[in-house]
């Protein structure tokens, strides 16, 4: 039998934060695996890092007591927490039946339909951004006069999307994607593809001829720019040294400062399709040999997975996999263990978020996202989890998400990051 609950009845019922928060956690690999603090309320957030160990030792006598080097602990702050929010739109004319009810039936479909596809998306860019933001996209081809423009990950893209695109002498300029096709991409980039891109929504294509890839043209979701002021510290961010692209502090501190909170950072200029897992064991290396840590899980984009398993199949003496270890994820990722003849193993892992240009080796213990509650609804003052808007063609509900956060590597010594991968 039909219900007469309203929108409102029916969001508390169905659309509970619980939902929302596994839905992210569950879709993103960054999320499910780093550790968490949601109980961040704002405001500054201090960051201590441990900037020396103590290390007096002296051999037939003891240390002069005003000689001793102590333990140094340095702090950070985080100034204030970042912040994402997603939005959806009903109609409700979409949700209620000719007599005027709002049945239940009609609205658990439509929220079936709308929630896993949304949360999806508001995962990818979430994890984007903690990964390797803050552009999401890089053009790989000159932008056109007919609004088309070729990028390196096409997948990351949506009819409809507003995006920010800027280059090294335009300025930022705020489109529209009005069309993808997802197989005239680029040679050597295999996630590429073609957009083209409106000025205003549902509009016609702009004239993009001024965005080329000689000025270093990339996309920016919106609220975003080449500053990344707004968005959350990327772990790329966090791991790479200033002279690689890298900030030259880490939460106020410089990372010069203090061998703590420098990550381990190998150039990966020599890798090939042919070497590439024979490079990370010998990044490995270096990485055991500086870093302070356990980074045995090394996070990569999809394209070198490819590359790792065609070398496991053809040289099967040189390195084993683990039994067991191959794990495909629905949600969009996949690992599988590699032991090299040393009897070391690596946990290697594919996402779908991660560029080609870098491999991060990681310790988990050294990373923390703090946030107020993960994801959670927007609610109204007057405890409203909606917003109503009367249009001429009749109502419509909109609904927020909301994310608010920041991620922090508090022991960037205990990772590492392999750097400046070529386009193989």
């Amino acid at each position: 039998m039909a219900t007469t609950s309203t929108f409102g009845d029916m969001l508390n019922e169905y659309l509970t934060y619980d939902l929302l928060r596994e839905e992210l956690i569950k879709r993103d690999y960054i999320m499910k695996t780093v550790n968490k603090d949601q109980s961040w309320k704002g405001g500054t957030l201090p960051v201590p890092f441990k900037g020396a160990g103590a290390s007096s030792v002296k051999f037939g006598g003891l240390t002069a007591s005003n000689d001793i080097g102590e333990d140094i602990y340095v702090r950070g702050t985080v100034t204030d927490y970042k912040e994402v929010h997603g939005s959806l739109i009903f109609n409700h004319k979409d949700l209620i039946q000719h007599d005027g009810r709002m049945p239940e039936d009609t609205f658990l479909r439509v929220m079936e339909d709308t929630i896993p596809d949304f949360m999806n998306y508001f995962k990818m860019v979430a994890s984007i951004a903690l990964t390797t933001g803050p552009h999401f996209a890089t053009a790989v081809g000159d932008g056109g006069v007919d609004g088309t423009i070729q990028v390196d990950k096409v997948d990351r893209f949506m009819i409809g999307q507003k995006v920010v695109l800027d280059d090294g002498n335009s300025a930022p300029g705020t489109y529209y994607v009005i069309s993808i096709d997802v197989n005239n991409g680029v040679a050597g980039y295999v996630g590429s593809g073609d957009i083209t891109l409106s000025a205003t929504r549902g509009g016609a294509a702009a004239d993009v001829s001024a965005y080329t890839t000689a000025q270093a043209a990339v996309f920016y979701h919106d609220g975003v720019d080449s500053t990344g002021a707004t968005t959350f510290t990327s772990l790329k961010s966090q791991l790479l040294p200033a002279a690689q692209g890298g900030s030259a502090t880490l939460f106020g501190v410089s990372k010069l400062a203090y061998p703590f909170l420098q990550a381990v950072a190998i150039s990966g200029a020599a890798i090939s399709a042919t070497n590439i897992l024979e490079k990370i064991f010998d990044a490995y290396t270096s990485v055991r040999s500086k870093a302070k840590g356990n980074a045995r899980e090394v996070l990569m984009s999809y394209k070198h997975f490819g590359s790792i398993m065609k070398i496991i199949e053809a040289q099967k003496g040189a390195f084993k996999v683990k039994p067991d270890s191959e794990n495909a994820s629905e949600y969009g990722w996949t690992s599988i263990e590699i032991g090299s003849v040393t009897g070391t193993y690596l946990k290697l892992v594919a996402i779908q978020e991660m560029d080609d240009d870098v491999l991060m080796f990681m310790d988990w213990s050294a990373v923390k996202l703090h946030s107020n509650g993960l994801v959670r609804k927007h609610k109204s003052p007057d405890g409203n989890e909606y917003f109503v808007v009367r249009n001429t063609t009749g109502y419509q509900y909109i609904c927020d998400v909301e994310m608010y956060g920041e991620l922090v590597v508090s022991k960037p010594g205990h990772c590492g990051i392999i750097y400046g991968v070529p386009n193989y």
